[in-house]
């Protein structure tokens, strides 16, 4: 019963960090007009993009539980220790590669595509390093590419989406991995008979 607490604890708290980074991340792609739902496309399927934000808290939450429970049915153990600041670190590269695909200015789509490319790469390489989180970051980049193109029809792809579902991917999951270790963490149950 109280692995069913935490789970739905931590799913709790990666939905509303999944609403925040699409309300912050979708304000700096407005800013520079790069959204990833043209707003045409947007008008006509909705009067509003009110479901955005509670997708991304969901996808969030089903990323950040996912990555934890696969690390164990795998056996893979992490190669860095869990600490906050690492995902912090983590949550800034995201938004910087993020914020990237909407600032600079690159020659072509495919220029900007390899660019977000390898630092999505580099985000994982420094990050993560795990088979697993590797593997469901590229599942999620596919699976969220292909919803985003049947939402949007197939008139607009964006060919740097999936480097920043990848990347995203990679980063909810390092928070799900980090409320998970508390889960696990002995001192936390030495607190809690304590208290």
């Amino acid at each position: 019963m109280e692995s069913l607490k935490n789970l739905i604890a931590r799913g709790s708290v990666l939905f509303l960090i999944g609403v925040f980074f699409a309300l912050v991340l979708n304000l700096l792609q407005v800013q520079r007009q790069v959204t990833v739902f043209p707003p045409e496309v947007l008008a006509s399927l909705f009067s509003s993009a009110w479901w955005v934000p509670p997708s991304c808290g969901t996808a969030a939450a089903v990323i950040g539980l996912l990555y934890p429970c696969l690390d164990k049915q795998l056996g893979e153990e992490l190669r860095y220790k869990r600490e906050w600041s690492s995902v912090m670190r983590c949550v800034a590269v995201f938004v910087g590669i993020n914020h990237a695909s909407a600032k600079i200015d690159f020659a072509n789509n495919i220029q900007l595509s390899v660019s977000l490319a390898a630092m999505s790469i580099g985000l994982w390489w420094l990050f993560d390093r795990s088979r697993s989180g590797f593997g469901l970051g590229v599942g999620i980049a596919v699976l969220a590419t292909f919803v985003t193109q049947l939402l949007v029809y197939n008139d607009v792809y964006r060919s740097w989406l999936p480097c920043v579902f990848f990347s995203g991917g990679v980063t909810m999951g390092n928070i799900g991995r980090q409320l998970a270790s508390y889960d696990n963490d002995p001192s936390n149950d030495a607190r809690i008979k304590k208290d």
